[in-house]
């Protein structure tokens, strides 16, 4: 099963479940307004692909933290932190595929390939 990861009214990841849908492809969709960010998921995407894919530095949530805040993420434990404070910070979707492997983002010529078209 694919394990889609966001906020609904996120255009990225509109895109990404409408393409989803289109291919016919099953997938759960944990809503980070409603549920947050699981822990468990938080450090598994951290060890995949890194605090800084993760962080989201050109969303309005960023823009909206203080200086202090901003220059305060520096690294996986700190990034940790502020995305659990933050759901919104999160950049989206975070996939999980049923390999194992974590994206992050939306590319359809990635998503072609992992769903095997």
């Amino acid at each position: 099963m694919i394990d889609v990861y966001g906020i609904p009214n996120c255009d990225t990841v509109k895109r990404a479940r409408t393409w989803l849908d289109s291919e016919g492809q099953a997938y759960t969709f944990h809503d980070f307004k409603k549920q947050g960010v699981p822990e468990a998921a938080l450090a598994r995407w951290l060890a995949a692909v890194g605090w800084e894919p993760l962080v989201n530095r050109r969303g309005t949530t960023w823009r909206q933290l203080d200086e202090a805040a901003r220059q305060s993420v520096v690294d996986a434990g700190s990034a940790a932190s502020a995305l659990r404070a933050h759901p919104s910070l999160v950049k989206r979707p975070v996939v999980e595929w049923p390999d194992g492997a974590v994206t992050v983002g939306f590319d359809v010529e990635d998503w072609k390939t992992r769903v095997g078209r």
